[in-house]
């Protein structure tokens, strides 16, 4: 019992850069606390008191606004960041090495008895203010981004975003994505674009999606344009090379703005000068 306990608390200083020591964890992390109380709930659940582990429960929410059902299966070394808002339901199964940050949902959508919450595999993160609804399987090493809802299955090693929750990556991807994305990054260093490497990390987003789609559509265009130019050159037709121009940065400047209203002034005020100049 006591090397859970001391589990649960090294893993938070591997996770959370914010921990500075074992009294800071200990006295002032509410993800701790409701973890530490719900060992102890569980046990008394599975030795048939319900009530006073129910009790237990409901005395951690309100100190820490964290609800875990003691008949929830949590794992070791898990983790709960900030905490405020997190409830976990009577079925939920959460696997080792778990982290849920606040707001999260792992809850059900029958009223049945049974398995009516999700079960989490090993190393699973779930983002801000996701729901995890239903008796689902969200697979090892999977991702689930903030505010996402997911009914269904999750692959392991998959990232979910969105409502309802999608697919949009799983890491470990094959070579060919690879060369595609070095292909994308050079071209745009090419045409003087970065696109601030959002596609790098585990959360895509939709604008970087379509600005690939865009890198990956004028690429072609341009070695089309290249193959046309060689073959006019080849039946003798003389083509100047044209180097492409470099883009800088694109910044909205509000200097300039005031000498534009300036000269519209200074326009309107000639133009009701010449009215007033030409004779009745």
């Amino acid at each position: 019992m006591f090397n859970r306990i001391r589990e649960d608390l090294n893993c938070i200083f591997d996770r959370d850069p914010a921990a500075r020591n074992a009294f800071d964890v200990i006295t002032s992390y509410p993800g701790f606390h409701a973890l530490l109380v719900h060992r102890f709930s569980h046990w008394l659940w599975k030795l048939g008191l319900r009530w006073l582990s129910r009790w237990l429960s409901s005395i951690m929410r309100w100190f820490t606004g964290i609800e875990i059902h003691p008949g929830a299966c949590i794992g070791r070394r898990f983790f709960i960041d900030h905490g405020m808002g997190v409830v976990i339901g009577e079925t939920a199964e959460i696997g080792d090495d778990c982290t849920l940050y606040h707001g999260v949902t792992l809850g059900g959508t029958s009223w049945n008895k049974g398995k009516r919450h999700p079960t989490l595999g090993n190393n699973v993160v779930v983002g801000a203010g996701a729901k995890v609804l239903g008796p689902i399987t969200v697979g090892t090493g999977a991702r689930v981004g903030s505010n996402a809802v997911v009914v269904k299955d999750v692959p392991a090693e998959a990232t979910v975003v969105g409502i309802p929750g999608h697919l949009v990556k799983t890491r470990g991807s094959s070579p060919k994505k690879h060369g595609d994305h070095e292909k994308r990054k050079a071209f745009a260093e090419k045409i003087g674009f970065d696109a601030y490497g959002t596609s790098d990390g585990d959360m895509p987003d939709p604008v970087a999606n379509a600005v690939n789609a865009m890198l990956d559509h004028i690429h072609a265009m341009d070695n089309k344009m290249e193959t046309m130019c060689k073959a006019l050159k080849s039946l003798g037709m003389e083509i100047a090379d044209l180097n492409l121009p470099e883009l800088g940065p694109c910044k909205i400047s509000q200097e300039d703005e005031p000498e534009h209203i300036e000269s519209e002034q200074h326009l309107e005020s000639a133009d009701a000068g010449q009215g007033k100049s030409e004779p009745d």
